[in-house]
């Protein structure tokens, strides 16, 4: 038995072993036990994270993959079957999961070969369960995985890579060719990891530090002083000279200091209006 491609899915098997047990690898050896993986397919990853990790879990939206994995997958080369709580298959959509619920808030490194069409999604529900995912890694198009990494000053630089790495050191790792997949993407994948970092909390209010980015990067090629212009900054704090700056050439840090200058001027205003 072998699973059909679907392109709805966004589905590309890899197929090439060494490539599988290399994004394996990527996992540290830290001492959390769980391993999540998103999309497992005919489960080429899956064999090399059963023997890296003592408890692997797979979430698959395919009912067909989901099949194959129940009849074919050589569990017993791990003497494992799927009633034990070291190996589960999980048929379903990894967006719509309580992680919290699923893993009763245990730690989770989350790997995967992930499917084009969501993978920033991926990224971003990774981030919000951070204090139950101190590691990430995975597939991805290249050019995604790339800007997840990339540093200020780059035009690739965006939302993503500020937001995943103010809670992450995130790094590059390899290139994927075309050729290794079936069927094979019109374009290189890339294999990103990230690993929490050891003060992951933001010494802003996380929510306005969302707000602040994300409205800066919709209108990235404009200045600050009017990317942000529908926060209703006052004139006075449009002089500060970080706002004649356009969002690609801050930093994390820098993120994070306009930020506190945006919430205590707001506290400076309510304060003389209260």
């Amino acid at each position: 038995m072998s699973v059909r491609a679907k392109k709805h899915l966004g589905q590309h098997f890899l197929t090439d072993e060494n490539i599988a047990k290399k994004i394996a690898d990527t996992l540290t050896e830290n001492n959390y036990n769980n391993v999540l993986e998103i999309g497992p397919g005919m489960g080429v990853l899956t064999k090399y994270l059963l023997e890296k990790k003592p408890k692997v879990t797979v979430l698959e939206l395919d009912s067909e993959s989901v099949t194959y994995l129940k009849e074919t997958f050589p569990l017993e080369h791990f003497k494992l079957d799927t009633s034990t709580d070291k190996f589960q298959i999980i048929e379903g959509d990894f967006l719509k999961q309580n992680l919290p619920q699923l893993f009763n808030g245990e730690p989770i490194a989350i790997i995967g070969n992930f499917p084009y069409n969501i993978s920033s999604q991926i990224v971003f529900k990774a981030i919000e369960n951070r204090d139950m995912v101190p590691e990430f890694s995975g597939m991805f198009q290249k050019e995604v995985a790339q800007r997840i990494a990339e540093k200020k000053g780059s035009k690739t630089y965006g939302i993503l890579s500020v937001i995943a790495q103010a809670f992450y050191e995130v790094e590059y790792l390899f290139t994927v060719p075309p050729s290794v997949f079936n069927p094979p993407p019109k374009v290189d994948s890339g294999v990103m990891r990230m690993i929490r970092k050891e003060n992951y909390t933001l010494p802003v209010d996380e929510k306005l530090f969302f707000t602040v980015v994300k409205t800066a990067f919709n209108q990235r090629r404009k200045m600050l002083r009017s990317s942000l212009k529908s926060m209703n900054l006052s004139e006075t704090l449009k002089e500060d000279p970080i706002f004649a700056m356009r969002p690609e050439q801050l930093s994390v840090q820098e993120f994070i200091e306009l930020t506190d200058k945006i919430a205590s001027h707001g506290d400076r205003n309510h304060n003389r209006t209260s």
